[in-house]
């Protein structure tokens, strides 16, 4: 007669499951907990301890650390030695073992949760089992996902568990493991910005069409918080691509500074072509596009806010890839269904607490503490000789928030909460700040009397130059070159206003 060990922290469907093992003549053998809601429902089951002849130990911290549970595992069925030993102590081969660990990430997710009660969530004989079943896979069916219970049991059903879905179980079995025992070192190591060792864990949560180029493939992988893009939902349009993929990841980034309030960004190439602020999603959206409505053909449009049916008709003449929001009226999501190739895209706000961002290289990978948006405004300073009015100090605000997003070299001009020129990624600042202004004129703007953000310092006067030559009449930037005294004395000669920072927000 065929055994299966049976020993879940997770419960889903393991009721079904046993029933559909003992209608197949199968021996079932459990632990605790699953061992009493088995009996509960009336399943036949064989307590552990009567397997191993020892009873559980320690508030169960040993239960299943034996020769009867791991020889049975891992006898192998074609080495006579290995069954000649199992007989001779008088053990038996195990035949399936379905484990889920204990709950050590949930239990850690709980806010108060001490040392001594996550402790007590590392599973040593969960992995145990799960490995020594892995490792004999080719006779062995392990189990860690209560998701794979019914693909199994329609295998056993149809004769026996076929070898490439045993291997592809056991898989599964170490990547599980692998990720439990890593987040059990993040656990105990923290506090460790970047600590001696990393392990990621990620699952592939949808294979894509192609990559940045169609002959590229690739898929999307999420980590196993399902934060940020892993917790989105989307409601309607065609499949998210690789490039959609990472232009809502910049959408997300653009957005911090704004989360309460009403605004919405305009994201084209992972940088904003506009931004700005207004009374409804509405406005903010007609005062964004403003910006750069030429660049703004197949955008990522996000919002702090929730999106309504005012903001849908302000949007109904642009040709928009996603449409990023935390929430959608129902109004709302009933018009975007006559937009049939729009992706709608609700992902919750503030939901992404990474500590760390990474950069694949070569041979590798960068990491550094994840960029957070800091409105501390205590290490600001006047640096010349006139201050910016309220007004300006109004403006300088907003745009030291918006230029935050944009790919450095990073210039904005910005007036009255609203972006009106951007210069984003060239090779010098002052290339940047000729740019900015252009596309402002370009879009219809009067830059006279704009300010001025510059997420880096200025290396030489020239952008200040450059600024003053459109009009611009205060300049907020992180200080700090060697330079900045020229700087100051361009924007004096201008009569100008500047601040700095003293923080820096460049975006390679």
């Amino acid at each position: 007669m065929p055994r299966a060990l049976l020993s879940v922290s997770d419960k889903r469907g393991l009721v079904p499951f046993a029933q559909g093992l003992v209608a197949l003549g199968w021996d079932l053998v459990s632990t605790g907990g699953t061992a009493h809601a088995l009996s509960d429902a009336s399943v036949a089951v064989t307590p552990i301890e009567q397997l191993t002849g020892f009873p559980e130990m320690m508030d169960g911290r040993v239960k299943t650390l034996h020769p009867a549970v791991h020889g049975g595992l891992l006898a192998r069925r074609d080495v006579a030695e290995d069954l000649a030993a199992l007989k001779a102590h008088g053990f038996e081969t195990i035949d399936l073992v379905a484990v889920n660990l204990y709950p050590f990430r949930e239990t850690v997710s709980r806010p108060g949760v001490t040392l001594a009660g996550a402790i007590e969530q590392i599973d040593i004989g969960g992995p145990s089992m799960l490995r020594s079943a892995a490792k004999n896979h080719q006779s062995v069916v392990v189990l860690v996902d209560p998701d794979d219970y019914p693909r199994v049991l329609e295998a056993l059903q149809a004769g026996e568990v076929p070898v490439n879905l045993k291997r592809e179980l056991a898989t599964k079995v170490f990547r599980h493991t692998s990720a439990y025992d890593g987040a059990i070192a993040s656990y105990l190591g923290a506090g460790e910005a970047l600590p001696p060792a990393l392990t990621l864990s990620l699952e592939r949560r949808q294979a894509l069409r192609y990559g940045e180029n169609p002959q590229q493939a690739a898929a999307f992988y999420v980590t196993e918080e399902a934060e940020g893009l892993a917790g989105m939902t989307q409601h309607g349009g065609k499949e998210l691509s690789f490039n959609n993929l990472l232009d809502v990841d910049a959408t997300l980034l653009a957005l911090e500074p704004w989360h309460r309030t009403t605004a919405c960004v305009i994201i084209k190439h992972t940088t904003p072509c506009g931004l700005a602020l207004g009374a409804t999603a509405a406005e903010a959206f007609q005062r964004a596009l403003a910006t750069d409505p030429v660049s703004a053909f197949g955008s990522v449009v996000g919002f702090p806010c929730a999106v309504d049916a005012d903001a849908v008709a302000a949007m109904k003449d642009l040709f928009i890839e996603v449409l990023v929001a935390p929430g959608f009226t129902p109004e709302a999501l009933e018009a975007l269904r006559a937009r049939k190739n729009l992706r709608v895209v609700e992902i919750p706000a503030g939901t992404d607490t990474a500590a760390l961002d990474f950069k694949r290289v070569r041979g590798g990978f960068l990491a550094q503490e994840r960029f957070r948006y800091d409105a501390d405004e205590s290490g600001w300073k006047v640096a010349t000789a006139r201050a910016p009015t309220a007004r300006e100090l109004h403006d300088l605000r907003f745009a030291w928030a918006a230029v935050m997003s944009v790919k450095s070299n990073a210039i904005l001009l910005a007036r009255d909460g609203q972006a009106i020129g951007i210069g984003a990624g060239q090779m010098s600042r002052v290339d940047s700040s000729m740019l900015a202004a252009h596309k402002a004129k370009a879009a219809g703007f009067d830059t006279a009397g704009a300010v001025l953000a510059s997420d880096a310092f200025f290396p030489f006067r020239d952008g200040v130059d450059e600024a003053a030559k459109a009009g611009v009449t205060a300049i907020i930037q992180p200080g700090g070159s060697v330079r900045d005294a020229e700087t100051i004395q361009a924007c004096d000669e201008h009569g100008m206003a500047m601040v700095f920072t003293g923080h820096r927000q460049f975006r390679h």
